[in-house]
Parts: structure tokens; sequence; C-alpha cells
């Protein structure tokens, strides 16, 4: 069977993550970006220490911030190490993709060379994956983000908080940081630029002939695209001009971009969040048309500059490619919510799309039609009201929600309640939310007498044979081991029985392992979902009706192996 390597991986740890992120783009300056860099591994990777060593106009590199020890951080804060030892250093080790581990059985020859560094205490390791006091690991940042552009610097970090070497998913999360956090410097550094630009616009008329040929410059050949575009009047946003970075960007030779505002190259479901974006200092992450027909991520953050001393103002926009970025965070999402096994929603994201069908009206309980009225218009004296769907909500209170999913309702709530067939056995053709619950039988043997691996095969394969069983619609998900289950909408009784034979007569076949054919059997528990309860008791339901069906059959009909 399956083993997890890593921890699980929490919705609030990516999301603290995120914010990190997010942080590293907001700091007011190039030394704010570099203390947030360094503050955001200790707060948002679990490590205890973190230092950044920036690359200076020689090559060396200075150590520019520091996060976890107020002592080492006084000690070490400036010191400066050579090039030569920094490029010893990051071809030492083992290679975790973009990042470089030196083992303390290795780097012991490291420790008289110039590179600042500090010393920490510890016992020895007791585990082959335990971190070593004297255990290096280091996280390169390019100008471009990946291998092969620039060196910005190095982050250097030590002591995990739970005591091991980063799994996989430690290992990207750094990595990815590393990128971003080289992408923030970039950015700093450009907003530093374009900032002493701006201010040298607001000089005297000679000055200010001088500070334009600067701005050029900065607009022409800024890796980032820009463009300039009115702003007020008639024509507001429409753009003037475009840097060729934004013309590769979006596939556009700069006459054609002239011929556009961003309203008419934004997405479709973009278009509410450019709208909201402020003009002055305004920030907003959407999703701008290239020529091709494509969409591409793009951070759009606008200025305001005037072209002389009162006179007219334009919208200065800088426009970056964060595809990548975005990339990895819906990886990340998914990595949090599917099983890394199946590929399959996990219990957690099962759980959620269950929820999300549920509300806290029982089942019963029509609506009349003066409820239906007062839902309509409220009724201000009795405070409550029904709408059209039988869904109760309070004018003067927030109702709670046991799901988390709805703070309140009002007369415009659009929920779509949720109900079952009536009745134990029989066949009323109410159709409803079916929630199969399968647990396959003989799986164990399995694992025991082939091994792990054969096991994951098999899970791997019934995975496919359910997904291959059920409609678009339906949810197929992996609870945890050898259980599954199916969420299939718009079911009458029978028809759910129906669907139960026909998933495990597809599970009954044999499935070849490793160059023999084995076999498990499955188990199906048919539960009903319908407003008034609890996700748990949803699956507790099915899971019970699934251990009477299983103890209703006889062994023999539900061994496999």
């Amino acid at each position: 069977m399956e083993t997890e390597s890593e921890p699980y991986v929490r919705l609030a740890t990516l999301r603290q993550l995120h914010q990190v992120m997010a942080d590293m783009n907001t700091a007011r300056s190039l030394a704010d970006t570099l203390q947030t860099v360094a503050d955001g591994v200790v707060t948002g990777l679990g490590y205890e220490l973190a230092c950044v060593n920036l690359v200076r106009g020689d090559g060396d590199l200075v150590v520019a911030a520091f996060s976890g020890n107020p002592t080492a951080e006084a000690l070490i804060t400036g010191r400066v190490g050579s090039r030569t030892s920094w490029d010893r250093r990051l071809a030492m080790g083992e290679a975790w993709g973009e990042l470089r581990f030196i083992s303390h059985t290795e780097g012991w020859i490291l420790d008289e060379d110039d590179v600042p560094q500090w010393f920490t205490d510890g016992p020895p390791p007791r585990f082959e994956d335990e971190w070593h006091p004297a255990d290096r690991l280091f996280a390169p940042m390019f100008a471009t983000g990946a291998a092969g552009g620039e060196l910005l610097g190095v982050i250097s970090v030590d002591r995990p908080r739970n005591g091991r070497r980063p799994g996989a998913w430690g290992r990207e999360a750094l990595q990815m940081y590393a990128f971003q956090a080289a992408i923030a410097i970039s950015n700093a550094r450009l907003r530093a630029n374009m900032q002493r630009a701006l201010v040298r616009l607001e000089r005297e008329q000679q000055a200010l002939r001088a500070s334009e040929e600067s701005f050029r410059q900065a607009f022409e050949y800024a890796p980032s695209g820009m463009a300039i575009a009115e702003m007020g009047g008639d024509q507001h946003g429409r753009i003037l001009r475009t840097n060729d970075a934004l013309c590769r960007l979006l596939g556009r030779p700069a006459s054609a971009m002239r011929r556009y505002s961003f309203s008419d190259l934004v997405h479709p479901e973009d278009i509410g969040t450019l709208l909201r974006t402020s003009a002055e200092g305004g920030r907003a992450e959407l999703r701008l048309a290239r020529r091709d027909g494509t969409y591409l991520w793009v951070s759009l953050r606008n200025s305001v500059v005037a072209d002389a001393a009162d006179g007219p103002r334009f919208l200065l926009t800088h426009v970056e490619d964060i595809e990548e970025r975005k990339r990895r965070e819906l990886h990340l999402a998914h990595r949090a919510s599917h099983d890394s096994l199946t590929g399959l929603p996990n219990s957690a994201e099962l759980r959620a799309r269950l929820s999300a069908r549920l509300c806290i009206r029982p089942q019963d309980g029509r609506p009349s039609a003066v409820d239906s009225l007062d839902a309509a218009y409220g009724d201000q004296s009795a405070h409550t009201a029904v709408d059209s769907n039988g869904h109760g909500f309070d004018f003067g209170a927030i109702v709670p929600h046991t799901s988390g999913l709805y703070e309140g309702y009002d007369g415009f709530d659009h929920h779509v309640h949720v109900v079952a067939p009536d009745g134990e056995g029989v066949d009323d053709g109410t159709k409803g939310l079916a929630v199969l619950f399968c647990d396959l039988d003989g799986f164990k043997s399995i694992n025991d007498r082939f091994g792990h691996n054969a096991g994951d095969a098999v899970l791997i394969e019934v995975a496919r044979r359910l997904t291959s069983g059920v409609r678009d619609g339906d949810t197929v998900a992996r609870l945890g081991g050898d259980e599954f289950v199916v969420l299939a909408d718009g079911l009458c009784r029978a028809d759910a029985e129906d669907l139960a034979v026909r998933l495990r007569n597809a599970i009954i076949p044999p499935i070849r392992v490793d160059g023999r054919a084995v076999r498990v059997g499955a188990s199906f528990g048919i539960g009903w979902a319908h407003c008034g309860m609890t996700a748990e008791e949803v699956l507790q339901s099915a899971d019970q009706r699934m251990y009477v069906e299983k103890r209703s059959r006889a062994k023999q009909h539900r061994r496999a192996g």
C-alpha cells in the first residue's frame, strides 16, 4: 500500500506560504524585501535560521539579511564571502533540483573558507534522515528564476523545526520560495530605479529632459512588460506606448497594441478585477489575451506620471509574467486536495464537496405559499422567513452553519436543497445524492503476499475502473487505505443499487500485477445525503450500511486474491 513520505500538507500551511510570498512583493525597499525573504523562511517554511547572501557589483556575496538568531545576525550581517568560495559550495554535495545540500560528512572542509557562517550545537543524528548541526542547505536565486540565469544571491537555511532533512514537498516549497524571492528582489531593484526616474520627472525643465532619457531607457529595456496609457477622458486606458518585453509577452507588435486598452485584452472573467483596480497605485493579478488566442497570467501594477508640470497625466503600467507561479500554486493546491497515489480527491476534498451541497435545514418541512411570499418580501415582525426552496433565514441575526460554507441566508439565497428517498428499501422515485461507500475485499492478503508495491498497483487500477464506471459529474474519492467513496447526484434508490452492482462487477475481473493476476472483491454501502446532515454523518451512514452488506454476503463470495 501507499505510504506517505511527507506530513499531510494542510491548506493553512499553503495559505501561510502564499502570504509570505505576497509580503515579499509589497515591501517598500530592497532592504525590506531582503529582510522579508529571510523572515519568510523562518515563519513560512519551518526553519529556525535563514540567511540571504546577495551578489554585489564585484561578484562577491554579502550577508544582506538574517533571521532567527539576533546574536548570529549581529555577528555576520554585512560580512562578505568571495565568489570563488561560493561557487565551490554550489558545486559540492547533493543537487536537490536547484537546491544544494552538503552533508556534515562532506562539509567539514568548508569550515576554514572565507564565507561568513554560524555554528550550531546539537546531538548527533539518530536516524538516517535526521538533520545534523553541521549540515548545510543552499537555495540559489537566479535573475530569470531558473538555473542558467544570472545569480542574484543564495538563501542559506539551517535547523528544520521537525529535526529532519526536508522531503520532496519541503524541497519543492524551498525551491519555489527561492524562485519567488528572486522575482521579488529583481522587482525591488526595478521599483527603486523607477521611483528615482519618477522623482526626476518633477524637477525643472532642464533636469526633466535628462530624466526623460533615463526613463525611456528604463522603460524600453526593462525585463518586464511596461506600457503607458491615457488617463481620464473618453480615451481613458487606451495604450499609447509599449516596450519590447510586453510586446513579446503578448505576441503583438507595438503598432497593434496602440489600438487596444487593457480592458480589450483582459479575460472576460477578470474584467471586474481590472475595473476594481485603483488607477493610482492599483495592483491586480489577471489574465491577458495573447495574439494566438491563449491567455497569460500577469501581475499588473499602475503608477501615475505627469508629462510635464501641470500637464496631462498618464498611467504607467508594469506587467509581470506570473504564469509559472500560478502553475506552481495550482500544483500545490492539487497536491493538498488529491490523493498522491491514485490522483483521486482525498478525504478532505471529499468532505468539502459533500459539505458544499448541504445546509442546516432538515429534509422534512416543505414551505407553504405564505412562507414563500415571506421569503420574497420579508416579514420583519417575525424576523424569520423561508425561501421558495424551504431554506430558513433570519433577518435579525446571522444563521450559524455547521459546514462553515454559509454565514447567513437572505431572500436571494438560491441554494438547491438535497433530499433523500423516503423509506428503507422502497423506491419511491425520489432522486437524491447517493453516497456509495466501497471497501475492497481481499486486499490485505495481496499486500501481505505480494508487497505494498503490488497493493499500490491494485489501488491505482481500482481507482481507474471506478472512475470509468461513473458519469462525468460524479465524484470518485479515496477515503484512505482500501476505502473509496462515490458521490452520484440525481439517482433514485434503484439507480444507486444498479450503480453499485456495475461498479462491483467492474472491480472483480483479474488485475495484472508484475506478471501475475490478482483479484479483489468489493462491498458497497449506499447512503443518502440530505440537508440537515453533516458530511461526517453522511459518510458514517454509508460506512455502516457497507458493513451490513459485507456481513450479509457469504465469505466465499467476498474473498479475492
